[in-house]
């Protein structure tokens, strides 16, 4: 079996093209059960905190006694099966495949013919195409697994953080153990991925630290809550695994952008008081970071002068 990996592995090696596109589908197979896990893990820890109101105030005191107790199914990212919301009709292994099953059903279930949200296979083919260019960047290396590993929770950070303005722990935290862990492991050639252990851990640190300081600051201030205590998690899981030398680039691109998405959306009408979620634009910074985090300003400046 470790003659086959290697050969594999030499094969790969040897036609990058090969490496990148084999990337590419399995980052389109990824990008599906992703859809499942942005779709289930909010219901997932929703039912969580229910039973934990249940337990701890009581079934009287959290909501209206019912004359026999609800029957809670088996729900989590394996079960139940994936089926139409509307008809209940089971989704077949054919008519899961990513993005060709959308196509061939030109978007629509194919028992009752409601129409399926665009979302599933954009996210299917953005996964692919960001796994691709990861597998691009790093080539066929131990870090190239782990950086997609990233790569798919930022994916399924942002969009979970764009429909319910929450970022998991249940990804978050696992990030940042995993960045720290990486720290261990030495850095790869011609790169400074992973970032050295004190770049990491001062980097995990100050992540945090920065934005529970300018979340307290405009609590102070304003008397509002500017972001949530995911977003502190995010930056701190992206400076454990970037180091603490790219934390200014990322802060910096992601409030940019966010700045400018949201005076655009304020300007066609959007009400300023309904919140934007933060942790897509850290989400994409930190991806641009993975990437070419050692081009950025604050990066390049330091090396400079370190």
């Amino acid at each position: 079996m470790q003659e086959v990996f290697g050969t594999l592995q030499y094969l790969l090696a040897a036609s990058p093209t090969a490496w990148i596109v084999s990337m590419l589908v399995l980052g389109l197979l990824v990008g599906s059960f992703l859809n499942v896990v942005i779709h289930r893990l909010p219901i997932m820890m929703e039912r969580e905190w229910q039973a934990q109101a249940h337990e701890i105030l009581g079934p009287n005191a959290y909501d209206p006694p019912r004359a026999e107790p609800i029957e809670r199914k088996p729900y989590n990212l394996l079960v139940p099966r994936s089926a139409c919301p509307k008809c209940g009709a089971l989704i077949t292994a054919l008519q899961n495949v990513p993005v060709i099953s959308y196509l061939f059903l030109r978007g629509a279930c194919a028992n009752c013919g409601t129409k399926i949200s665009i979302r599933y296979p954009l996210i299917e083919l953005f996964t692919g195409v960001l796994s691709a260019a990861v597998a691009w960047k790093f080539g066929v290396s131990w870090y190239c697994g782990a950086a997609l590993l990233l790569t798919w929770a930022l994916v399924a950070l942002s969009a979970i953080d764009f429909d319910h303005q929450l970022l998991p722990d249940q990804i978050t935290l696992p990030l940042l153990w995993l960045g720290l862990l990486l720290s261990l492991a030495p850095t790869l050639p011609s790169s400074w991925l992973p970032a050295d252990s004190v770049s990491s851990i001062v980097g995990a640190a100050a992540g945090y630290l920065i934005l529970w300081s300018i979340y307290h600051l405009f609590k102070l201030l304003t008397g509002k809550e500017g972001m949530g205590y995911g977003d502190f998690k995010l930056l701190g899981a992206l400076g454990a695994w970037l180091g603490w030398q790219s934390l200014l680039d990322i802060v910096l691109v992601s409030a940019s952008v966010g700045s400018a998405v949201g005076i655009t959306l304020m300007l066609r009408g959007r009400d300023r008081n309904v919140p934007i979620p933060f942790g897509p634009f850290l989400a994409a910074a930190g991806w641009i970071a993975l990437m070419w985090g050692d081009r950025l300003p604050a990066r390049l400046m330091l090396a400079g002068t370190l």
